[in-house]
């Protein structure tokens, strides 16, 4: 049985090479389910993706979403992704590339989402990543923070916590450092490019 496979495996190598073509690369199992993935994306229209390294690296994308509703209304926000061969037995890993105000997303664009740490199943998919993305701009979760100091805000003094946010998406901030419900938040410039 295994001759009957290497003799097969011999066969379609002659047989590329007598047409002049170059060897064709297996897929791994991860970049299957991956392109399967893909094909079968239901994204909100709010959401796109895109591959910066072009159709043939499908292992590294980036997804932008821009929420239309909630504290992050007319933000844009833009994540990258890297899928692991092993994929989907492994989640992929996913950063945030906007700087953002978020308790759930952290300075260094660190993403806490329950389904890209210890919740991830191989049943689950790159549309349910996507979709949990984009429930953290509707619905930032401040039981389960990155940025603390964000999730305090955000629970303790939601009207603060929108007027940050606000501020941060205006332009002009890079930071924010907020202790308790107190933040200390640079001015905006007083012309804009």
């Amino acid at each position: 049985m295994i001759r009957l496979f290497k003799v097969k495996e011999k066969q379609r190598e002659q047989a590329e090479n007598a047409n002049g073509g170059a060897p064709i690369k297996k897929q791994t199992a991860g970049e299957l389910r991956l392109h399967k993935d893909i094909s079968e994306l239901n994204l909100p229209k709010s959401c796109t993706i895109t591959f910066p390294n072009g159709k043939d690296d499908l292992m590294n994308f980036e997804v932008s979403i821009r929420p239309d509703e909630g504290y992050y209304f007319g933000g844009t926000f833009l994540f990258s992704f890297q899928v692991s061969p092993i994929y989907p037995h492994e989640a992929p890993k996913v950063k945030c590339k906007t700087k953002v105000y978020h308790p759930n997303i952290d300075l260094e664009g660190n993403v806490c989402l329950n389904i890209l740490r210890e919740d991830w199943k191989p049943v689950l998919n790159i549309n349910t990543i996507i979709y949990g993305l984009y429930h953290l701009f509707t619905e930032p979760n401040s039981e389960d923070p990155l940025n603390h100091d964000a999730a305090a805000v955000l629970r303790d003094n939601p009207k603060m916590f929108e007027s940050n946010v606000r501020r941060a998406m205006s332009g002009g901030i890079d930071w924010i450092v907020c202790t308790g419900l107190e933040c200390d938040i640079p001015p905006l410039p007083v012309s804009f490019r």
